[in-house]
């Protein structure tokens, strides 16, 4: 049968990268890909701050386009971002082009690689993929993001949308790139998207690769969405200045979200929110936000249900404003629902800022609008700075601006291997009950590390306890 010039496009594309990337017995080759900008934006998205060069070991350097990322609602910033793909072992160097500086350092600070300094320029080693945030002189508000990648091949079939390097914007009268259940979405290296993703009353539908997506201006709402869906993939986007989030999964079902990148820098911009869905998968995300990092929700405006067996692993949040990792305040007073089984692991936290008492903290539970949350754990949470705010802060409440109710309780909270570098000026972490039939009961603290001094005792944990609590234990 005659192959059509759409799937002769997508077979090239395929071999291409099947030529370009090293199979499974070459993974230690060194590979290197650079994407430049799409033309249209060389100018308008561009960062000046630094100059960025990666190559191979003893290969020549490549330049790097540096984007501009808005950061910190609180006085909004202009930080840098650059991103590539490699297999094997790169080099990197960053020149800092407005002034000279004393000290670099990387977050997050675990396991971070040792920067080394010559001829006034920084460079790091990377023998893996690393999502990482390099700073002069501790500047966190103009420092430089790097996004080194793991390549993704380019998928088969008929039903792959395929998004090539260059500037793609919505088709005429669309206000989204919509995908309908068995189809698939490519974005290729380079590839720049004006615009966002809607899933809807969709299943067995993909979001691939590293390119990036942009909120349109004039344009609200989360870079993807995933509503009344179930078994949908998002792996390997960045997404940068969305005017409403940088993901939104509602009443959905086996959700599976990997290596997504997501700055921003508006109001409301939270990073992946997850309102009365099940079986929901997150997993290496980096994700710094001017507001909540990562929510757990159930009802709110037309979504309904509960929201159960959530998981978010092997991730690097940083909360310019509000929590890292947030459930419980939105729900469903007249039918009250249950948050359930959410495990959060192997989480890195390189800074949390929040001068508001009632949405502090780095892990956070607020159970309001009747929720019930209960079988909540978080393990091996590494925090590196709290500029001001609380590590942990749980508490049945009743908020005026978002509730209309109380919750209903909090129960059964383990927090296992948890620790804090003691950098900045963090209040009392909370826990918290409303009344006798609104309470917190069973919170476990196993573990936890401030300032490298483990804690052994309640009146060591800084850590205030108030009324309509029972069963809060550390060892």
């Amino acid at each position: 049968m005659p192959m059509n010039a759409g799937r002769r496009a997508l077979c090239a594309a395929f071999m291409t990268g099947l030529l370009s990337w090293a199979s499974p017995a070459q993974a230690a080759e060194n590979r290197l890909r650079v994407h430049p900008s799409p033309k249209e934006l060389q100018y308008t998205h561009h960062n000046d701050d630094f100059t960025v060069q990666v190559r191979t070991p003893d290969g020549a350097w490549q330049d790097l386009y540096e984007w501009n990322v808005r950061v910190d609602l609180d006085r909004p910033q202009d930080a840098s971002m650059v991103y590539f793909d490699f297999t094997g072992t790169v080099e990197l160097r960053a020149q800092k082009n407005n002034g000279r500086f004393q000290t670099v350092t990387v977050g997050p600070e675990t396991d971070a690689p040792v920067p080394s300094v010559q001829d006034g320029k920084v460079h790091l080693m990377l023998d893996r993929p690393r999502n990482l945030a390099l700073f002069f002189d501790d500047d966190r508000l103009h420092n430089l993001h790097i996004f080194a990648g793991d390549p993704v091949a380019a998928p088969e079939g008929s039903n792959v949308r395929r998004f090539g390097p260059g500037l793609h914007r919505l088709p005429e009268g669309e206000d989204a790139f919509r995908l309908r259940s068995g189809e698939t979405a490519y974005l290729e290296g380079g590839a720049v998207l004006m615009g966002s993703f809607r899933v809807e009353d969709a299943s067995d539908v993909r979001i691939l690769g590293h390119g990036l997506i942009l909120a349109p201006p004039g344009k609200n709402g989360a870079q993807f969405q995933v509503l009344r869906s179930r078994d949908v993939t998002v792996d390997g986007p960045i997404i940068t200045q969305a005017d409403s989030g940088v993901g939104r999964i509602a009443m959905s079902r086996d959700v599976r979200v990997s290596d997504v990148k997501g700055i921003s820098g508006g109001k409301w911009t939270d990073g992946i929110n997850v309102y009365s869905s099940e079986k929901v998968a997150l997993d290496r995300l980096f994700l710094r936000t001017s507001d909540d990092c990562l929510t757990i929700y159930t009802s709110r405006n037309e979504i309904v249900g509960d929201a159960r067996d959530i998981t978010i692993r092997n991730s690097t949040l940083w909360s310019d404003i509000a929590h890292a990792m947030f459930i419980g305040i939105h729900g469903n007073t007249p039918k009250p629902e249950v948050i359930e089984r959410v495990r959060f692991e192997n989480i890195d936290v390189i800074s949390i800022d929040e001068d508001d008492p009632e949405y502090e903290g780095v892990m956070a539970i607020t159970a309001g609008d009747s929720n019930l949350v209960r079988d909540v754990e978080f393990n091996n949470i590494r925090v590196d700075r709290i500029e001001e705010g609380k590590l942990f802060n749980f508490h049945v409440g009743y908020n005026t601006k978002y509730n209309t109710s109380p919750g209903r309780g909090i129960e059964n909270i383990r927090l296992r291997d948890i620790r804090y570098s003691g950098v900045g000026l963090p209040s009392a972490s909370l826990i918290a009950g409303y009344d006798e039939k609104r309470g917190v009961r069973g919170v476990s603290i196993e573990n936890l590390v401030i300032g490298g001094r483990r804690i052994t005792g309640l009146a060591d944990a800084n850590l205030e306890i108030g009324s309509f609590t029972q069963g809060i234990t550390i060892r």
